[in-house]
């Protein structure tokens, strides 16, 4: 059996998919391939879909399979070895779900982060007390207070990937209802906006509210965020999550119509600066 993990690396999604393109390339079927490891076809399909941690031998005859030069199979095999080594949010695997650790994973690898939350304040700009009051209301509370305050040690840990030297570019349309909804007190929903109002003024942030008074918009279905990476190997992917696990999209079609909508979105809603307006208008009402 396939060793299990929490989650890929970005790394293994990036290489998975530059072996199935060296496959294809060199005229390959997953069968033929399979048989070159004496395995099973899903264990070829598995590792190209990063399902699985990249076996280094298992890379090695894949890629003299396929008639890689010998000084660009080391190089693969240099990559695979450090994209096998776990990320920092693997010690939060008691309370990550498996469907959530790519995302940490793709948030921590992006340039650029666009996304639309209808619901609440993004993680990434949620206060402690916020994040707690949101926690304590789903169905996470159903595991108890220690669970609760996991999750949101982890929500805070994700938050320092915005304050790193260079961090990606954040970029976020929140629906009004996220400021009309109280959560917890009204202490809890001040603290909040002050610290959505410290993240507006950051070069690397960008906050957008989209109005009521704007009508209906074309995104009005459910969260999602788009990422984009430094690395050409690894194309624009969407993610976007339900009740009980998430969708991950890296098919052209797919990014390019949530991305159509989130530009759609954009040019609606209220500018970076009426935002900010908005922002400090609301904090008086809690």
């Amino acid at each position: 059996m396939s060793e299990r993990r929490p989650a890929p690396t970005v790394g293994q999604v990036v290489l998975g998919k530059r072996l199935q393109e060296l496959r294809e390339a060199a005229g390959l079927k997953r069968e033929e391939a399979a048989k070159v490891l004496r395995v099973a076809p899903a264990t070829v399909r598995r590792m190209e879909m990063a399902e699985v941690a990249l076996k280094i031998p298992y890379v090695q005859l894949l890629l003299s399979a396929y008639g890689v030069a010998e000084e660009e199979s080391d190089a693969f095999v240099a990559l695979a070895e450090e994209a096998n080594q776990p990320g920092w949010w693997q010690r939060f695997h008691d309370v990550l779900p498996d469907w959530f650790s790519l995302y940490v994973s793709l948030e921590g690898a992006a340039r650029i982060i666009r996304s639309y939350e209808p619901h609440f304040v993004p993680g990434l700009l949620q206060t402690e007390a916020y994040a707690r009051a949101v926690m304590e209301a789903g169905t996470i509370a159903q595991q108890g207070s220690e669970t609760i305050e996991r999750h949101v040690s982890l929500r805070m840990t994700r938050q320092e990937l915005l304050e790193k030297a260079d961090p990606p570019h954040l970029w976020v349309v929140m629906d009004e209802t996220v400021l009309c909804r109280p959560v917890g007190h009204g202490g809890i929903m001040r603290e909040q906006i002050d610290k959505l109002l410290e993240f507006a003024e950051r070069d690397r942030v960008t906050l957008q509210i989209a109005e009521f008074a704007a009508g209906p918009h074309p995104g009005t279905y459910a969260p999602f965020s788009l990422f984009r990476f430094a690395e050409p190997e690894l194309p624009d992917m969407a993610f976007t999550e339900y009740l009980t696990g998430a969708l991950y999209l890296d098919s052209r079609p797919e990014v390019s119509a949530h991305l159509e909508v989130l530009d759609h979105m954009t040019a609606r809603a209220a500018s970076a600066e009426r935002t900010k307006k908005i922002l400090r208008e609301r904090r008086t009402t809690y």
